[in-house]
Parts: C-alpha cells; sequence; structure tokens
C-alpha cells in the first residue's frame, strides 16, 4: 500500500534519519520508535505532505505520490500529536466542519461515534470545558467517521485513560482485520498480531 525508499531529512543541521525504507500493506500496523527529537512527526508530516524538506522516494501502491496526490489523501486520514479541535466549538461542532471537508456526514452519525468513545451528554458542550482525555477522544471520533483506508496517527494514546486506551487499541486491531493500514507514533506496547516495528534510533 504505502512505501518509502532511501528517506533522508536533516533539522539544524541535524540528520534526523537517513537511507530509511518501509513497506506497509494492507491489513499491516506499523509502529514507529524513537527517543524524543528523533523524528517521528517529522516522518508522519512528510507521508502527509506537510513536510517536503526530506530526499527519497515515497509511493502509494507502487506510484509515486506526486503523480496521485488526489487518490492518496482522498485515503489518508491525518490525527497529529496536538489534540487538533477547536477549543471553542462543541465535538459535534467540530466534527461536522472537519468532516465536511471530505464528505457529508450526518449529525447521526456525528452522535453514534462521540457516544461509542464514551462522550454521550458531552456533544453540546464546548470543548474547553472537557478534560484533555475527552479532548482527544473527540478527535479519535474522526476514526469511526471517516472512510480512510490508511490511518497516520501521531501519539493518539496520550491523555487517554485505561479504557479509552483498550477501546482505541481495538479500533486499531479492527481497521487492520477489514484491510486497512495504521501508521502510529507512540511510547505506548501495543499488542497487535499484525504489527510491525519501525525504529528511528
Amino acid at each position: 500500500m504505502l512505501t518509502a525508499d532511501g528517506l533522508f531529512c536533516e533539522r539544524d543541521d541535524r540528520i534526523l534519519f537517513q537511507e530509511l525504507s518501509f513497506r506497509l500493506g494492507e491489513g499491516e500496523v506499523l509502529q514507529v520508535q524513537g527517543s524524543n527529537g528523533s523524528g517521528k512527526t517529522t516522518l508522519l508530516r512528510i507521508l502527509c505532505g506537510l513536510h517536503d524538506g526530506y530526499e527519497g522516494e515515497i509511493r502509494w501502491y507502487g506510484e509515486a505520490i506526486a503523480d496521485q496526490e488526489e487518490n492518496f489523501f482522498a485515503s489518508l486520514l491525518y490525527i497529529g500529536h496536538r489534540v487538533g479541535v477547536n477549543k471553542v466549538l462543541t465535538p459535534l461542532e467540530n466534527l461536522r466542519w472537519g468532516c465536511s471537508l471530505q464528505q457529508q456526514v450526518s449529525d447521526s452519525t456525528i452522535l453514534a461515534a462521540l457516544a461509542e468513545l464514551g462522550l454521550h451528554g458531552f456533544e453540546e458542550s464546548q470543548c474547553f470545558t472537557l478534560s484533555a482525555g475527552q479532548q482527544q477522544r473527540v478527535a479519535l471520533a474522526r476514526l469511526l467517521i471517516n472512510p480512510a483506508r490508511l490511518w497516520i496517527l501521531d501519539e493518539p494514546f496520550t491523555t487517554l485513560d485505561s479504557d479509552g486506551v483498550a477501546q482505541l487499541e481495538n479500533l486499531l486491531r479492527q481497521h487492520a482485520q477489514s484491510g486497512g493500514s495504521v501508521l502510529v507514533t507512540t511510547h505506548h506496547k501495543l499488542s497487535l498480531a499484525s504489527l510491525e516495528i519501525l525504529s528511528l534510533d
């Protein structure tokens, strides 16, 4: 599905990674590991087209991403390490806006996703009144709504309680079992059958 060959990136005259290559197939989960500052977030941003200061080749089903950007980005869901919700808006309003950028989604679908992630009763609360873990759940609700086949997730377990961690692990497992793929950075020890490790240290 997604391949990278010979990736090189430096920042502030320091090489983050070089000759970095990997393959991510359908139904697979690739966990990117590394110490703080090793380039994990930079790698994810490169893959999502948000950082162009690199060398190397990135392909989507064997073709350069630059040649099929529309197909690639339509198949991608990226959730960064920052929560990515507007704290003045409610969870419902945040997801209405975020989902409308790619597809039309009914309020009933959004409400069902919020309820599944434990946010029933908070749909109309402004996000600044929610805990950090609840705000993270608002962002992660997009996983239940967006039909993207490739998930790229940067530290998605941050701020989640034990129930949230178990639920997110189950979402990753279900996505892989249905033929989707996941590339994730986390310090959390994942227990998934389809898990591969990519180390940047």
